[in-house]
């Protein structure tokens, strides 16, 4: 395969994955019977949790939601007492959004789902196939929070030993 077909086949598979109706999907396994939350709300519930404490603005940047958006589910999860406001001591006409103790468990029970459907997706995997995925996402992650650029330190890292191996 060719760098062009490598990449397509990327964009293909982060396309279907990114899909709304697949994270929809995801998030309503995820929060299943757990109350005060549903998969419209999850995003800014697991979004807060990553953040805490975080504005709305800054928030919404982060999830990729509408800030007016961002601000109604933040209000249904305060309503479900998931998440609180304070006020933001850099600036006293903002307020910042943090994690409740019952928001934290929440937010725990659903980590704990998504670990298993991932082992889940990975069963029929080989120890080595899924520390390769494993090690190669978290590199593509990188690169591309870097903005497309790898960053020094892991350039060059798969250049050797099991990893590679495996992949030629």
């Amino acid at each position: 395969m060719n760098d062009s077909s490598v990449a397509a086949s990327v964009e293909a598979s982060l396309g279907l994955l990114l899909r709304r109706s697949t994270r929809a999907s995801l998030y309503s396994a995820l929060v299943d019977q757990l109350d005060g939350v549903n998969e419209t709300t999850y995003p800014v519930l697991s979004g807060i949790a990553r953040l805490e404490p975080v504005s709305s603005s800054r928030l919404a940047a982060e999830i990729g939601i509408d800030r007016t958006a961002t601000t109604r589910y933040a209000d249904r999860l305060v309503t479900a007492d998931l998440v609180a406001r304070e006020a933001d001591p850099a600036d006293a006409r903002s307020t910042l959004l943090r994690l409740t103790e019952q928001g934290r468990s929440i937010i725990d029970i659903a980590r704990v789902r998504l670990v298993g459907q991932v082992e889940e997706a990975l069963s029929g995997w080989s120890d080595e196939e899924r520390a390769v995925f494993a090690a190669v996402l978290g590199r593509f992650v990188e690169t591309l929070r870097a903005g497309g650029t790898p960053p020094p330190e892991r350039s060059g890292q798969l250049t050797h030993g099991p990893v590679v191996k495996w992949l030629r």
